[in-house]
């Protein structure tokens, strides 16, 4: 770091220093990728075609299942010290997938039969064989550009060792270059040229062929399952937050607006019968009737603006939220973009509503449990990403456990393929954020 006027400040690397030593640890990553795999493609394939044929000629002997377990474990092995070495090459985390086991307490003949009735187990194998020819072309192609790069670029160290005879004809003379050292040495420094600047393309291309094709073989199987499994979670997840909310939606009714209209209909009722003997009490009952009406109206209105508000299918999600922020019994602080609302800028459907769910249902949690004096409320679109914000300064301790308001929040969420994350220590703050793909 070199000072400046007493100030010590930092030497950051250009743009284009940075690009170019990424693309050399790229290069690097790919060749020892492809060179160390090339003999570990060798012990794999002799391995596995040693075993695979071995057990099939003592299968009659009774041992050849053994035998045969026995070479996919060892396909086994030499899959998993390929999927790790594919990470830094395709840019992926490792994926592993499940193998088959049979049930704690099993017997040998069981064990083997889990083995060998595992389908992972036989794609392990399959690779095993084919990635040996992949691995050769990827290898030869490898060596032959880095020894030309290299070699060609360094003839002029060696040149003068390469014996000749005073009658040969050199590639100089036969192109036309003439003879002698200075011709030889630009010709094999153009093409040391050559390989150099086409070394990161050829050894990027290879390397991706060869752990493409290993990804395909040795993590598919793993994660279509992962995403089956995700899928399955999801749809739970869906059919829980459902579930939940209809289970709510009943609960208020029948303790709000079914509770007036039952008071409605024997208000009404002793007002027909009120008529004739007593027309101002009448009078009075049917006042009474109506304020029943204008309030079980309102509550209705407040519930229906859980489900689906008009105001989110009409104006979008800003003016929704405003809408939220405008009834909230403490100071909100709201901050959307306004892109959101914007034609262009419109979400799914069901992504807005998952946004106007979690806010709606942070805010009733911040009004009954938080004693909170200010909220704030977020909502950006970050790349392929709608992150929803909601933080106060109440007491903390809200959590998404079962039985507890936001449980259903989480599944909701998890049902639009999004994460919800609650902090709220005993104390507070309280934040939550939810992350919605869109």
């Amino acid at each position: 770091m070199p000072s400046v006027d007493g100030m010590t400040t930092a030497v950051v690397p250009s743009p284009a220093v940075a690009t170019h030593r990424g693309i050399f640890r790229q290069l690097l990553t790919d060749s020892a990728y492809v060179i160390v795999g090339f003999p570990l493609a060798i012990a794999g394939f002799v391995a596995s075609l040693v075993g695979l044929v071995l057990s099939a000629g003592l299968i009659v002997t009774g041992i050849g299942l053994p035998v045969m377990a026995g070479a996919l474990l060892l396909a086994r092995f030499f899959a998993d010290l390929e999927r790790l070495a594919i990470g830094p090459v395709l840019r992926v985390p490792r994926v592993r997938p499940q193998y088959r086991t049979a049930e704690p307490g099993a017997g040998l003949f069981r064990r083997v039969l889990a083995i060998i009735g595992d389908s992972q187990s036989w794609l392990d194998a399959v690779h095993a064989l084919v990635k040996f020819v992949l691995s050769m072309f990827s290898f030869v192609v490898t060596v032959t550009w880095w020894a030309g790069a290299i070699g060609g670029l360094t003839y002029w160290t060696y040149d003068w060792a390469i014996p000749r005879s005073p009658d040969e004809v050199d590639l100089n003379t036969l192109l036309g270059l003439g003879s002698g050292t200075g011709p030889r040495l630009l010709l094999n420094t153009a093409i040391g040229v050559f390989f150099l600047l086409s070394l990161p393309i050829v050894v990027r291309g290879v390397a991706l062929l060869q752990a493409s094709f290993s990804k395909g073989m040795l993590t598919g199987v793993a994660e279509m399952r992962n995403q089956i499994t995700t899928l399955e979670g999801q749809r739970r997840a869906a059919v829980s937050a459902e579930a939940t909310a209809l289970r709510k939606l009943e609960r208020d009714i029948h303790d709000g607006p079914q509770q007036r209209l039952v008071r409605l209909a024997m208000d009404l009722g002793r007002a027909q019968q009120q008529f004739d003997s007593d027309p101002d009490a009448a009078r009075r009952t049917i006042e009474e009737a109506l304020t029943q009406t204008r309030e079980t109206l309102d509550e209705l209105r407040s519930l229906s603006r859980g489900i689906a508000p008009p105001i989110l299918v009409d104006r979008g999600l800003p003016s929704a939220l405003a809408a939220l922020a405008g009834r909230g019994v403490i100071p909100i602080d709201l901050a959307v973009d306004p892109a959101l609302g914007t034609a262009g800028g419109r979400l799914d459907p069901a992504v807005e509503s998952a946004a106007y769910f979690v806010v709606a249902e942070s805010l009733t949690n911040v009004a009954k449990h938080s004693r909170a004096e200010v909220c704030r409320i977020a909502v950006t679109r970050e790349g392929k990403d709608l992150r929803v914000e909601i933080s106060d300064d109440g007491e903390g301790g809200a959590h998404v456990s079962k039985g507890h308001g936001l449980a259903g929040l989480a599944d909701r969420v998890h049902a639009a393929g999004g994460k919800l994350t609650v902090t709220s220590p005993p104390g507070g703050p309280t934040l939550i954020q939810a992350t919605l793909p869109v």
